[in-house]
């Protein structure tokens, strides 16, 4: 049946080729006209897993609490203290540029400048509370005595480390964002940096003044700016693969066909994803390469066997006949292993990874078509000479030589050594790669260098405040209001007060701790006065105060909240401080009051990293479910089971030890990559198995089918491997550092995947045939017999 199916096919290709090619370009222009349309698009809310515990909570008080999406401007005097009528103006100004940015929230605008920065004070006169700076003061007012004021003002709030620096030579303005206008539109993260650097930095940073600017739209704008580098750097790998690929076959023919073929599908993929509304996240932007080096792979096969079939005096056209029934049934399995692999990314529930794997998904689906069918058609159409056909005979024969010493991998003395060694090198990367971390391993934006920009802000403002730049926000629901319950009040405080004393927090801001100053400012501030109020009436009375700062408590008095400001946001801090928090809810259980876990950016990221943890493990076990069945499918033998798979789990448990040793955290960035090694991998072992499947079908033994299947596809795949890897090993001088980190992984795992195809998985084939010897002949896969 299949090889009926398969030469039905053939002849229908083949048959109306110039008809199939004139429909294919069509199809190919049309879809053009799209695919220039495609925009970047990112979005906060694309990166929040769907339904998790921590998400629920962050949208069920979003407007309640400090915001995890906000950005961050400072304003830093070069030479001096911030405290002059310059620096304060200056601060001012940035002030007001930050507060009327599209989608800023008007209300959470805070600085010196802003009526939601007050001092609390006793007076003769009795409790006074008013603006820092008050609103009969201007810039063109401020004399020394009033800074002088202000600078009393800020240290009698409290607000040095906050809004001042510890040095005092900063100031700082934060604002929430909206991910929609008033009339629903979302906020182009893109277009909103720019203005960032046109309408805040620009304008307001010169000799005498440094504007420092962080927060995620600030973060997901330098890396989709660096995404113009990305595409840069993937032309000079489109480049380096054309040359090799020259160098490969001696033909400009096969080599623009080759190129052409791989980007026709990219160029299908980018309209497709265009026509059903999505938008190419700047976390994503490397997928497409990933997708093209996956068109190269097959590829270089198609023209390996073209040439191959023409070498031994077969006319164009009937070499790409064969190629095309030759290599169909291989070229279809991996592609739809690969297919698998990425749209089993649809199991993480978050948005952006989820449109990550349709983009993926669109772009092999479309490679069955362009590699498999377009290439070998479009080659059919070429003619060569006789002289062609010899020199690369010669060819081929010089470049084999080698291999004919690495086929004796499949000798049972060598065989045997060689499984040994693979059991062991797999022992010994599964007990490396079991601590490896979910999640990111550096402070600061891990997308980003050390020295970026962003990163050196970010650097700068943490050293210099006590609000650290990421924050975890605890929910303490109650279901007596809590307004008028101590109870709830001193709950909360020896929460914080253990949070405090934890490593990895900076600081904590509670509901409760503002019930401690609040009573004392009442109390004259008597530092003995600096407790949670005990008795309800005094306890209501400062809790109505307290409900005046956002992000503390719910307008109901429901919920009260304990922001806890981090070192940093890795992984193992986050995680820390999580275990932190379940044990003291779990050892602190207290009727009527509900400990909820997590809002802030660092809970958005706990709760990314933990649908990250729980689902790479279904995805690998369906992946491998997956090249299972699609194996025993076409070869209906369990021995090519686990010689394809085994080798392709030693490989990937080698990527996470490699991943451990280099600080590559698995997110939702390197994910994908890993995935496409599974799917890389999968091309190289299908396309030797499938050779090795059609000598052992023609009758010969287990040494001689190894050595004749890797004279025939070996180059191409060693040749594959290197050329790939050349290709991405030029990421790493990238600016963006996820590029640079998954450059080295993606060049690592193409030579992995290689080494275990050309070494494991034939020395494996060699052990299983002769540990159990076949009842009957092998059988041949389709038609293979070329």
């Amino acid at each position: 049946m299949l090889n009926r199916l398969v030469s039905h096919l053939e002849k229908f290709f083949f048959g109306h080729r110039f008809f199939v090619l004139a429909t294919i370009g069509l199809f190919t222009a049309v879809m053009a006209v799209f695919a220039v349309q495609l925009r970047m698009d990112a979005g906060f809310e694309k990166q929040m897993p769907v339904g998790h515990e921590y998400v629920r909570t962050f949208l069920q008080y979003r407007n309640d609490l400090l915001g995890a999406n906000r950005i961050t401007v400072v304003v830093r005097a070069k030479h001096g203290p911030i405290w002059t009528p310059a620096g304060l103006s200056r601060l001012y100004k940035v002030t007001e540029a930050v507060t009327y940015l599209p989608n800023v929230d008007r209300s959470s605008v805070r600085s010196l400048w802003t009526p939601n920065a007050f001092v609390n004070e006793i007076t003769d006169e009795g409790f006074r509370a008013e603006p820092i700076i008050a609103g009969t003061i201007t810039p063109d007012r401020l004399t020394p005595g009033v800074v002088a004021q202000i600078r009393r003002s800020t240290t009698l709030g409290g607000y040095v480390g906050t809004l001042v620096s510890h040095d005092e030579d900063s100031a700082m303005i934060t604002a929430e964002l909206n991910e929609r206008d008033r009339s629903g539109k979302v906020l182009d993260y893109v277009a909103f940096n720019r203005r960032l650097e046109q309408q805040i930095r620009a304008p307001f940073e010169d000799a005498g003044y440094e504007i420092q600017i962080i927060g995620f739209a600030k973060q997901i704008g330098d890396i989709a700016d660096g995404a113009t580098a990305v595409l840069g750097f993937c032309a000079i790998a489109l480049v380096l693969t054309a040359l090799a690929v020259y160098w490969y076959c001696h033909s400009i023919r096969f080599t623009v066909l080759l190129i052409a073929c791989s980007l026709t599908s990219l160029i299908w993929q980018f309209g497709t994803l265009q026509l059903l509304g999505f938008g190419l996240d700047p976390l994503g932007v490397l997928v497409p390469f990933l997708v093209f080096a996956i068109g190269v792979s097959h590829g270089v096969q198609q023209v390996n066997f073209i040439v191959r079939e023409i070498a031994h005096g077969h006319s164009s056209y009937v070499a790409a006949r064969h190629s095309f029934s030759g290599l169909l049934i291989p070229g279809v399995l991996a592609l739809v292993t690969a297919f698998v692999s990425f749209i089993t990314l649809l199991l993480i529930p978050i948005p952006m990874v989820r449109e990550l794997a349709v983009t993926a998904s669109l772009g092999v689906a479309y490679k069955i078509v362009t590699n498999l069918v377009l290439l070998p058609v479009a080659a059919s159409c070429f003619n060569f000479t006789k002289q062609y056909a010899e020199r690369s005979l010669a060819r081929a024969q010089r470049r084999a030589k080698p291999l004919r010493v690495l086929a004796r991998v499949a000798e049972p003395k060598y065989a045997a050594v060689t499984v040994a060694l693979t059991v062991a090198v797999f022992a010994l990367a599964a007990w490396q790669s079991r601590d490896r971390v979910i999640g990111t391993l550096q402070p600061g934006a891990p997308e980003l260098r050390a020295d970026a920009r962003f990163n050196r802000d970010a650097t700068s403002i943490s050293g210099n405040y006590d609000m650290g730049l990421d924050w975890l926000t605890i929910a303490v629901e109650s279901s007596a209001k809590g307004c008028n319950n101590p109870a709830i009040g001193l709950y909360e405080d020896d929460f914080a007060a253990a949070m405090r004393a934890e490593p990895g927090v900076v600081s904590v801001q509670s509901y409760a701790g503002m019930l401690r100053a609040y009573n004392q400012g009442y109390n004259e501030a008597y530092p003995k006065m600096n407790v949670v109020p005990v008795d309800p009436e005094n306890y209501g009375a400062v809790s109505v105060d307290v409900g005046r700062m956002k992000g503390l408590m719910s307008s109901d008095c429901g919920m009260t909240a304990v922001h806890l400001f981090l070192t940093d946001h890795k992984a193992t801090t986050i995680n820390r401080i999580l275990d932190d928090v379940k044990q003291f809810r779990a050892s602190h259980p207290f009727p009527g009051i509900t400990v909820r876990l997590a809002a802030g950016n660092a809970g958005v990221l706990a709760a990314t990293n933990d649908e990250v943890e729980k689902s790479e493990r279904p995805m690998m076990l369906y992946v491998y479910a997956a090249i299972l069945i699609l194996v025993f499918l076409a070869y209906r033998d369990w021995r090519a089971m686990l010689a394809c798979c085994v080798p392709l789990s030693v490989a990937t448990f080698i990527g996470y030890g490699f991943m451990k040793a280099l600080q590559i955290g698995l997110t939702v960035a390197t994910l994908p990559v890993m995935v496409l090694a599974v799917g890389v991998g999968v091309d190289y072992a299908f396309y030797i198995y499938n050779r090795l499947q059609v000598h052992l079908a023609g009758g010969q033994g287990i040494v001689k089918a190894v050595q004749h299947a890797m004279l025939e596809v070996g180059v191409a795949t060693i040749f594959t491997a290197i050329t790939l890897a050349i290709g991405v090993a030029t990421w790493s001088f990238s600016a963006l550092k996820f590029q640079a980190d998954m450059g080295k992984l993606l060049a690592f795992m193409f030579l992995v995947n290689l080494l275990m195809a050309m070494t494991a998985l034939p020395a494996l084939a060699s052990v299983l045939e002769r540990c159990f010897p076949r009842r009957k002949p092998a059988r041949a896969p389709g038609l293979f017999s070329h």
